[in-house]
């Protein structure tokens, strides 16, 4: 029983990052296509602020990771 809540205990590190990820996309990717529009040369600003919250996911899947082998 300890092994599958660990398991389940992994999944939702990763899984609510994931989703909270996708969300905060969603929203900077719309944003980012109409400043696009309007300036071409914010390319690399839109790249990076679409970068940084996949941070929140490579954070879970490391607590996630930490949880199953301890």
């Amino acid at each position: 029983m300890e092994d599958v809540l660990m398991a389940f205990a992994a999944a939702l590190a990763v899984g609510i990052p994931a989703l909270a990820t996708a969300w905060a996309q969603s929203r900077i990717g719309a944003a980012g296509a109409g400043t696009l529009a309007e300036k071409p040369e914010l390319t690399g600003t839109i790249i990076i602020l679409l970068a940084i919250p996949e941070t929140m996911v490579i954070l879970g899947f490391v607590v996630a990771a930490m949880i199953l082998v301890l």
